[in-house]
């Protein structure tokens, strides 16, 4: 297939990850009246379902050992049992308010598409499309086992599981999803959320490879929610799940649509490059949801948006940083001497770079404890704040120096032996210091800046500026907080004697 040009991920787009549920009073008050009544009845029903579909799951792999459990399940446990429990999913899912689901086109059978890709994803709500799938089998955290009756439902779907946090168990998981995948027919149809996260439906995100690996063809399903009020996403900030369930049970009733398209074969290329089949796929996806399709993922619960291997965050902590000085009382000039102490604290030895909230009370020029506290908490999981990220995001994002400074003074701050190069882990470091996010694939950017050679100042510059993907570091990511601001006035020559003026100066502490 040939590929379409990615809409980038850009600030022009929504942010994914946020939703709120946006309602009149008139709204509000109906939804509190009519929530209490239909409520309290329709989780009570839906919980009876629930419970109801516990024996039935734990009676389905009764009796068999861990290799038979291993085995697609076979015989009456299966044509006795799974319309047993897809009626009572169903009849779970009416109780909540879902009293039509209604299905466009034709679900592929499983020869033809051993793996159904659903988008986007929105809430655990979205299980709904296992209703016209007959109880397809999915992929799911490890950590939802131990929850009540989940656990035994995961059990009775034979899902596979995978725990995040353990590189082992995602090998694990690959392995069986791609075993499963290419059984010719062996294990029934996988239904998979290639997103991996929930959004609020106004972009897809970058798909996950996990459904792309085996190669195979996949049909692509829609999940429509065409209703006056969106009540059922429920993402990383806004509307919790708990307000999602109150706000969609108190409707009259909730409308979804499974919408299936044709089945997507890849090509040669596609089939050698899963991350290139996953983005013409979400491509196609959106294009048919008329949806922009971006390059936004969620990484270790941070919201990110990936260019090339970097991943740059969606909410940068040093904007945030830049806020909370301006809202105390700092100006540019404040700012300036902070930059200058931050830049000091950086090249002592003695003290070297961590700070504790303390200690960037006094760096920053702050008076009270509650503005360092928090930067502590924007930087930091733990009770120091490494100051070379903040300094050199601030330096840039106040306008106070340009980007080629920014990058000397980072250069120099990572070339600790002053060798006039980096290796590969101190340029994986040197990016997580400038984009505030541990950068852990800068591979690909490595071998661009050192050309088989040294990964000099120079060279990582000139990709950093001329790169069509990597450029929009500069140009857009660290870009100068107030339009038209201009650094500090002065002129310098960095340790490759290259000299930049405007806006490409060099700071003075690395002259």
């Amino acid at each position: 297939m040939e590929t379409h040009s990615r809409h980038s991920a850009t600030q022009e787009y929504p942010h994914p990850f946020i939703h709120e549920v946006k309602m009149t009073s008139a709204q509000r008050i109906r939804g509190v009246v009519v929530g209490s009544v239909l409520v309290p009845v329709r989780v009570a029903m839906a919980a009876l379902c629930f419970l109801l579909m516990w024996p039935v799951a734990r009676l389905r792999l009764a009796g068999l050992s861990q290799e038979e459990r291993c085995r697609p399940v076979r015989g009456w446990r299966r044509w006795l049992l799974h319309p047993l429990m897809l009626g009572l999913s169903r009849l779970a899912f009416f109780s909540l308010g879902f009293l039509w689901v209604r299905v466009k086109g034709r679900r592929a059978e499983l020869k033809e598409a051993p793996v159904l890709v659903v988008a986007p994803h929105s809430s655990f709500m979205d299980m709904v499309a296992l209703m016209p799938t007959r109880l397809a089998t999915v992929v799911s955290r490890s950590e939802n086992t131990s929850l009540p009756v989940v656990g035994a439902l995961l059990e009775f779907n034979q899902a596979v599981l995978v725990s995040r946090k353990d590189p082992e168990s995602r090998r694990r998981a690959v392995a069986q999803v791609t075993e499963r995948l290419t059984s010719d027919g062996y294990w029934p149809q996988m239904l998979m959320f290639p997103e991996g996260t929930t959004t609020n439906g106004s972009v897809l995100i970058k798909f996950k490879p996990g459904a792309f690996l085996a190669g195979l063809p996949v049909q692509p399903v829609l999940l429509h929610y065409p209703n006056k009020l969106d009540t059922v996403r429920w993402t990383y900030k806004g509307t919790s799940w708990m307000e999602a369930l109150w706000h969609t049970t108190s409707q009259f009733y909730t409308n979804v649509t499974v919408e299936f398209l044709p089945v997507y074969s890849p090509s040669p290329e596609e089939k050698k490059d899963p991350d290139l089949y996953a983005d013409n796929v979400q491509r196609l996806m959106a294009k048919a949801l008329g949806l922009p399709a971006t390059d936004y993922v969620m990484e270790g619960r941070v919201p990110v948006k990936k260019l090339g291997g970097l991943s740059l965050p969606l909410e940068s902590p040093a904007r945030k940083t830049l806020k909370l000085l301006r809202a105390n009382g700092l100006g540019a000039h404040e700012v300036d001497a902070a930059l200058d102490r931050m830049i000091d604290r950086c090249q002592s030895g003695a003290q070297g770079s961590k700070a504790s909230s303390e200690e960037l009370c006094s760096i920053l020029g702050l008076t009270g404890k509650q503005a360092p506290a928090a930067i502590r908490h924007i930087y930091a999981k733990d009770e120091a704040v490494d100051v070379r990220p903040l300094y050199l995001t601030l330096a840039a994002l106040s306008g106070r120096v340009g980007f080629p400074s920014v990058l000397h003074a980072a250069f120099t701050l990572f070339d600790a032996e002053g060798r006039g190069s980096l290796g590969a882990l101190e340029l994986s470091d040197l990016m997580g210091a400038l984009l505030d996010f541990p950068q852990r694939h800068t591979a690909e950017l490595y071998a661009q800046a050192s050309g088989g050679g040294r990964l000099t100042e120079e060279n990582l510059l000139r990709v950093l500026t001329t790169h069509p993907a990597y450029r929009r570091v500069a140009t857009e990511y660290m870009q100068a907080e107030e339009a038209g601001s201009q650094p500090a006035n002065r002129k310098a020559v960095n340790n490759n004697s290259n000299a930049y003026d405007g806006s490409l100066q060099d700071d003075k502490k690395f002259d």
